[in-house]
């Protein structure tokens, strides 16, 4: 029996180039944003917030990024899973600390297995989508 494992993660130099590349895909985007990136277990590895992007987007950014670590899927996936499913809709936005069900959160993958994850905030949650996939784009 093992009693202890090793957790791969998201390596500082590479969350900064997503950081990087969100950043410069949200000015290209004319957004005003906060970006972070959160290792496998959902603590802040990277963070940048642009001129002008609402002090909101600085704790929504790393929430978003912490439930994409955190169950390694979407967070616009939420949304759907929740109209599906009425006590999930009810108990998951009230027990859930740092949830967040819409767009913007997305879980960083290298060779198949959780490293991280982004999140971005400060306009529509398609919009943060968008750049939070363009922050991704660096790994491809």
């Amino acid at each position: 029996m093992s009693t202890t494992r090793q957790i791969t993660s998201i390596s500082r130099t590479a969350a900064l180039s997503m950081v990087q590349a969100a950043l410069d895909a949200a000015e290209a985007a004319a957004e005003r944003s906060s970006i972070a990136i959160t290792d496998a277990g959902g603590h802040l590895v990277a963070f940048a917030r642009m001129d002008g992007a609402p002090a909101q987007s600085i704790q929504i950014a790393q929430d978003k990024a912490y439930t994409a670590a955190g169950f390694g899927i979407p967070t616009a996936q939420w949304h759907d899973f929740m109209t599906q499913d009425a006590p999930l809709a009810a108990g998951a936005p009230t027990s859930i600390e740092r949830f967040v069900p819409f767009g913007g959160g997305l879980p960083i993958i290298v060779d198949g297995q959780l490293v991280g994850g982004i999140g971005v905030s400060g306009g529509h949650w398609s919009a943060d989508s968008t750049i939070a996939t363009a922050g991704l784009g660096i790994l491809s």
